[in-house]
């Protein structure tokens, strides 16, 4: 097998063990609550505490990558994610889970960005929307299967396998990575920004932690709101560090670069709708529905299946219409199926959702694999792990605001009515605020110049090819 194919292919087994177990555990609360004793609220603990490793560590992988070897720490990041895997199923309270599960996001939080980090530099520049087309797959799929995947677990076996299940996966990815990806790192590493650290990890941990917990009855939404300002206001005092520091962490002169900057913040608008997707569906379905989990879910899995079709289609896509018109035509089209989730009604005949949940799920995709290809398109290879680490980050945090935004819309409609019933309608409502939102990116996609990524769709001369592949180990 190529090699094209094969390291994305690694990287994105691994990236799909990551992103299933992010939310697997979700269905699965009360079980785990009743065999813990303790209060499902309180457990939602364990689903915050990994998304604190996430912010904290995510900014330092790049870093780590070029110091130690990209392949060491992706290997570093299987085995420690695998470790903490194992902790969690053999946990017996609620400090036990959460103290196992932020050990697993340690682990997550290199194996995101270092992976993407180990195609760029593996992967010659014109392969590269196919190749990470490979990790769109796992990052839209992983959010829709892992709820049902967490019921049948729980349902016919016990809740703990939903971590050991980790195990053979993780065993044969660190084979894998051994064998076939090249432990590549850069000759000359500045000495890491402590400060840069200390400042993005309180406030991306204050951004991650204030979306995903406000309007999820964990905490009180005053504090939730506290933990987003003083988020906003630590990453204020980040950015005037980073603008005097000779190598920062999270390296802002990237924006100077439009594709990079279009990608990360049209992206991050985009990202709204798609992360607000996984919350909103299973939620309607239930409790607008009265469906079960499982019945939820494989409804849900229609968008997966539509996700997977994208994968092979996007470069031929792109080649034959080119990225910026594919962007700013496919924006009007995927936040159009984003909203039309929102009419969706129990009469709805299934054929119909499913469809509009496939076609949905494959434009989605689409828009996200060519956002992720196009931020690499004008960069070189030393500072690729500097934009693995931003585009990280930026994601992590528009998809946690996705969830913030549509779980405020439900709230402040529910308040509203002095009610603390969900109706129908509200659904639709949020369904059209997130698609909003989405189709904002379109105001940054049509300031790309007309041949914005070409280096990405266009197979260079055959001497300059090897000047893409980065250095070697």
């Amino acid at each position: 097998m190529r090699r094209e194919i094969l390291v994305p292919l690694i990287v994105a087994t691994a990236l799909f063990m990551e992103n299933v177990d992010s939310s697997v555990i979700a269905t699965s609360l009360p079980e785990i609550s009743r065999d813990l004793k303790v209060d499902p609220i309180a457990l939602k603990l364990a689903l915050t505490s990994y998304l604190l490793s996430l912010a904290v560590f995510i900014p330092i992988s790049g870093w780590m990558a070029d110091k130690f070897g990209a392949r060491t720490i992706f290997r570093a990041a299987i085995v420690v994610f695998t470790l903490g895997s194992i902790a969690c199923g053999f946990a017996v309270g609620l400090g036990d889970l959460v103290a196992y599960r932020i050990i697993q996001g340690i682990g997550g939080a290199m194996m995101v960005p270092v992976g993407r980090l180990v195609i760029l530099r593996m992967v010659p520049k014109h392969e590269l929307v196919s190749a990470l087309a490979w990790l769109v797959v796992p990052a839209l799929i992983g959010p829709m299967i892992g709820p049902p995947l967490g019921g049948f677990i729980t349902t016919y076996f016990h809740w703990r396998w939903i971590f050991w299940i980790n195990i053979p996966i993780g065993i044969i990815g660190f084979w894998l990575a051994t064998k076939y990806i090249e432990d590549i790192r850069e000759e000359t590493v500045p000495p890491l920004d402590v400060v840069g650290f200390i400042l993005s990890g309180v406030g991306l941990t204050g951004l991650a932690f204030g979306f995903t917990t406000i309007g999820q009855e964990l905490l009180p939404v005053w504090l939730s709101a506290s933990m987003i300002v003083v988020g906003g206001i630590v990453m204020y005092f980040y950015v005037r560090h980073a603008r005097m520091h000779p190598a920062p962490l999270i390296d802002l002169k990237l924006l100077s670069v439009q594709t990079f900057r279009t990608s990360v913040i049209g992206g991050s608008m985009f990202r709204i709708g798609v992360g607000a997707m996984p919350f909103l569906l299973p939620l309607m379905f239930q409790l607008g529905f009265g469906m079960s989990p499982l019945q939820s879910g494989l409804l849900t899995f229609a968008g997966a299946a539509g996700a997977m079709l994208m994968r092979a289609s996007v470069a031929p896509v792109l080649r034959r219409f080119g990225i910026k018109r594919v962007l700013v035509f496919n924006t009007v089209v995927a936040a159009g199926f984003i909203a039309a989730a929102g009419f969706f009604q129990p009469g709805t005949p299934y054929f119909i959702i499913i469809s509009v949940l496939f076609v949905g799920g494959f434009f989605r995709a689409l828009q996200f694999s060519t956002l992720n290809s196009l931020a690499f398109a004008d960069l070189g290879s030393s500072t690729m792990s500097q934009a693995t680490s931003f585009t990280s980050v930026a994601q992590q945090i528009s998809v946690s605001a996705g969830v913030a935004v549509s779980a405020i819309v439900l709230e402040t409609l529910r308040y509203s009515r002095g009610s603390n019933e969900i109706l129908l309608s509200d659904f639709s409502i949020a369904f059209l605020v997130v698609a909003a939102c989405s189709a904002t990116a379109i105001f940054m996609l049509v300031k790309l110049p007309f041949d914005a990524g070409a280096s990405l769709i266009a197979a260079p001369p055959p001497e300059a090819e090897n000047t893409e592949r980065g250095p070697q180990a």
